[in-house]
């Protein structure tokens, strides 16, 4: 195991894998942050591929990642992430759009969300409480609404003149 610190527009993220595969991305003061002296020492040269890739995410050149991850977790919980996966760039879901495409209710979706250790990469940011309500985020709300603005097409993609 081995981690690395890159700076963000939403603050320090903490990339952590093994070999080039990123097992976690965390915030600062994430809800769900294993131990730090899980990480295995700092490598400021680790995971090149997916620091080049978020910061072209952070500057809207990317809509998608393409880097190894590997999520450890229980069967119900990587298949809520491989259904937040599907959700396209820039757009939303709710809990309980998750909650009918695995079979459960939206609570346990929501725990589900909750853990994931891929954040960002794994984009659970775009999943929203009922009728577009920004609800819970490992990374607290301000993140959460930041990730979605950043996705949020200009303007005049829209047909809009502001």
């Amino acid at each position: 195991m081995k981690h690395t610190i890159i700076d963000s527009p939403i603050g320090e993220l903490t990339l952590v894998g093994d070999g080039d595969v990123v097992t976690g991305l965390y915030f600062p003061h994430h809800w769900t942050r294993p131990d730090r002296t899980t990480f295995g020492p700092r490598d400021d040269a680790a995971f090149p591929t997916a620091v080049e890739q978020l910061k072209e995410y952070f500057a809207g050149q990317r809509q998608e990642f393409d880097v190894p991850t590997r999520a450890d977790g229980t069967d119900f919980q990587r298949a809520v992430w491989a259904e937040i996966a599907k959700i396209p760039y820039g757009s939303t879901a709710t809990y309980g759009d998750l909650a009918k495409a695995a079979g459960r209710l939206p609570h346990e979706v929501g725990a589900a969300v909750g853990q994931n250790p891929l954040s960002i990469l794994v984009a659970c940011h775009r999943v929203v409480g009922k009728n577009g309500k920004l609800t819970g985020y490992a990374g607290g709300l301000k993140r959460k609404q930041f990730l979605l603005e950043l996705e949020r097409p200009p303007a005049a993609e829209l047909g809009q003149l502001w």
